[in-house]
């Protein structure tokens, strides 16, 4: 028997366990001789019962256990094709009853009958090999308590209801089954995502040990016997010291394969999980499984330390038990998702109806950070797009989380990605266990690494295993599977894990992820036609700005030109009349340029850019001659440093410099003397230019107004000009990919900077 437990009785700080089951620190050659071990067809049965098999047309006895005779009492001869009714006798229905469920569509049978004047219960169920039926006699000690457990059965149901909790479920059906049993020990055993399962709750007379709240590595219950579990939800073991009876003949006559038992009561089990009881310090054993919706979620498991046996109908009752306690599990999970689902779908709707109101659902997630971590119970947020990382909560560093979206991008996630385990899948992630060692991410672009990520912390966690989990099997000197010796309470701290997303929290991001989508399609196709409007309203305006410009200049050169004809007709015109013809010329003059500098500022958007190597100072050379020549003019002192040489539009470009070459000259025209600097300064991807002057300045609170079309900041009286240079000289800036600033005071001049690409950027640029 195995010797009682300390919780402090042996740890280790073992390395983090990841994200993968523990059951896979075993050796593979372990993990493949578990896989293999042929525990449906064990070839034998347990003593406390018989089996036969029949043909299911004529039910002729073709396959028995050993022991068949002995437990009915009766002389059988296998060989010599006998009936049901020739292995049971005449005085009995039944033969007939197994024909009635043999024709009917019922997978199994139950019932008892008297054979020879003693009782046995007797079951059945189909299998593609024939009928198989099980015999076990009745036992007299139980006919006292089968009365009683009946009323055990009703209270529990009664009772159920009010355990609001599965741990006060589990509690109570623990107590229900041990006192329906009999059993020293029962244990409610609750697997996790990776098998490995822990006690939930126990009861006990303290004849056997406690083992509540410890866990159990996935390798004690293999893949295969698991599945069995989920299939046959009975498994008692009287004794665990019992000889197989053996199945004769040895191979189903039907087939000539071994005999399916998986749905047998009786069925042996692996001698290695006889031994792992002995190990335990246990010699009997019920297993009864908790299956919902068809998964395995548990079990019912009962220790007890002398050979114990319980009779069908107990066992059924526990089966009842299994049945209802799955129900009423599933119902609380489910009810219990349902109302988080809900409360997230609350949270959902808000964040939706917020960032629907936002300029763009990156800034409004930031702005809800609070429900933006509450839509899947996180720590920390970000999301990623076009390279831009924008975080709330505990988020890992924005380098780790462009790595983290690139190798997210590289894994092809179509819906979601989801780990408690990130370090276990993404050796980076160790890094970040602290901020991320739970993640989920949704793709919000087809094309580029753009994700919502939520992230949680690493929850450093003391397990106590039932034994180290490392030494779970073993072989012996013959190669043979041995089971692990010890089960004395073992520690390991678990690091690198967080808190396992729920179901619902999962859900509410891939609804969420739905809901972005849908909020980026709606402002593209927002954005398609304001740009398709926007783009017809520009052609219609350019068309109106070319055809108002060009019926326009003829009028004006007609007015320029009448008057001064009439100035030249009448030279007797008294002063102020010529003044007054004078004003007419000009206005009219000064209406033609306007037109010219809207004709040419319309058509600036249509053309496109010949794009060329400048040589800046030669155009600096020719734009100082053109000023130098104009007489009206102040002699201006000049400060020209070196220019580099720049990418672009050769005659936008001398456009765009002579405009502020130009402005710089006009605008200090009454400095004594007027004095402009002009320099180049090459940089790493661009040239920055500027043009600096010693005139009447601006103030900086108008800066904004400087680069509009018609938009002034000195008097019209002051300084000629029609208030679209800036403007020109902004567009070509912007249609090279380049900047342009202005900085002054008043009185104190000003200084007009603008850069331009030093080599080829891939094509033409459109209006930005």
């Amino acid at each position: 028997m195995a010797t009682s437990h300390s919780p402090d009785d042996h740890s280790e700080d073992a390395a983090p366990l990841g994200g993968g089951s523990l059951h896979q620190t075993l050796p593979q050659d372990l993990l493949d001789q578990c896989a293999r071990e042929p525990i449906r067809i064990p070839g034998g049965i347990q003593p406390h019962g018989a089996l036969a098999l029949l043909r299911d047309q004529d039910l002729v006895l073709i396959q028995a256990s050993a022991n068949l005779g002995t437990v009915l009492g009766r002389t059988i001869a296998p060989y010599d094709n006998p009936t049901l009714a020739d292995v049971v006798g005449n005085d009995t229905t039944l033969e007939s009853d197994v024909r009635r469920w043999a024709a009917g569509g019922d997978a199994t049978f139950l019932e008892q009958y008297q054979i020879d004047g003693r009782i046995f219960h007797i079951t059945g169920h189909r299998t593609p090999q024939g009928l198989i039926l099980e015999f076990e006699e009745f036992d007299e000690s139980e006919r006292g308590r089968s009365a009683s457990f009946y009323q055990l059965l009703r209270d529990f149901l009664d009772t159920s209801d009010g355990l609001k909790t599965i741990a006060d479920l589990s509690a109570g059906v623990a107590a229900e089954v041990q006192a329906l049993t009999g059993f020293n020990r029962v244990m409610i055993y609750r697997f996790d995502e990776d098998w490995n399962g822990t006690v939930i709750a126990e009861k006990g007379d303290g004849t056997l040990p406690s083992y509540l709240d410890l866990r159990f590595p996935a390798s004690d219950i293999p893949a295969q016997a698991r599945d069995l579990y989920r299939l046959n939800r009975l498994r008692l073991i009287p004794t665990a010291t019992y000889t197989p009876v053996p199945l004769v003949p040895t191979l189903c006559p039907v087939d000539g394969a071994p005999l399916d038992l998986s749905f047998a009561a009786l069925r042996s089990v692996s001698p290695v999980h006889l031994e792992y009881m002995r190990n335990m310090g246990t010699t009997a054993s019920l297993s009864i499984s908790i299956v919902i919706d068809g998964q395995l979620w548990g079990l019912i498991s009962c220790h007890h330390a002398q050979p114990r046996y319980v009779g069908p109908q107990i066992r059924a009752a526990c089966d009842f038990l299994g049945r209802v306690v799955a129900q009423q599990v599933a119902a609380r999970e489910r009810a219990a998702e349902v109302d988080e689902r809900l409360r997230l779908k609350g949270i959902e709707t808000e964040l939706v109806a917020h960032l629907a109101r936002a300029a763009g659902f990156q800034t409004g997630l930031v702005d809800c950070a609070s429900q933006w971590l509450a839509l899947t119970n996180s720590a920390g947020a970000a999301v990623v797009t076009d390279g831009i990382v924008l975080a709330a909560g505990r988020a890992p560093p924005i380098d780790s989380i462009l790595a983290l979206s690139e190798w997210v991008r590289a894994r092809n996630v179509e819906q979601i990605y989801a780990t408690d385990s990130l370090s276990a899948e993404w050796p980076p992630g160790k890094d970040i266990t602290t901020m991320a060692s739970g993640v989920i991410a949704i793709p919000i672009s087809r094309l580029h690494a753009s994700f919502i990520f939520w992230f949680r912390p690493e929850v450093v966690e003391t397990v106590r295993w039932g034994g180290d989990p490392r030494a779970a099997k073993a072989t012996d000197a013959l190669g043979r599977l041995q089971p692990r010796q010890s089960f004395e309470s073992w520690k390991q701290v678990v690091r690198a894990r967080a808190q396992p997303w729920r179901s619902a929290e999962l859900l509410s991001a891939v609804d969420f992820r739905g809901a972005i989508i849908n909020f980026v399609l709606q402002r593209a196709e927002e954005r398609a036609q304001l740009t398709e409007e926007l783009q017809r309203s520009n052609k219609e305006l350019e068309a109106f700005s070319y055809s108002i410009s060009h019926d326009l200049r003829a009028p004006f050169r007609h007015i320029a030109g009448y008057a001064e004809l009439l100035g030249e007709e009448e030279p007797e015109l008294k002063a102020l009349s010529r003044h007054y013809l004078q004003g007419i010329i000009a206005a009219a003059l000064s209406a033609g340029e306007l037109v010219d500098d809207l004709l040419h500022f319309s058509q600036l958007g249509r053309t496109s850019l010949k794009m060329t190597r400048i040589d800046m100072a030669k155009v600096m050379i020719e734009i100082r001659r053109s000023l130098d020549v104009d007489q009206r003019r102040q002699a201006v002192e000049w400060d020209i440093g070196p220019l580099p040489a720049a990418w672009g539009d050769a005659t936008l470009v001398r456009q765009a410099l002579f405009n502020l070459v130009e402005n710089a000259a006009k605008y200090s025209r009454g400095a004594s003397p007027p004095r402009i600097k002009v320099r180049g300064q090459d940089r790493a991807t661009d040239v920055l230019y500027s043009v600096e002057d010693n005139g009447v300045g601006f103030d900086m609170n108008y800066a904004g107004k400087l680069f509009q079309v018609f938009q002034r900041l000195h008097r019209q009286e002051d300084f000629e000009g029609t208030g679209i240079g800036l403007a020109l000289t902004k567009r070509i800036i912007d249609r090279h990919g380049g900047t342009l600033e202005a900085k002054g005071a008043v009185g104190q001049g000003a200084t007009f900077s603008f850069t331009l690409p030093k080599r080829p950027t891939g094509g033409n640029r459109g209006l930005t």
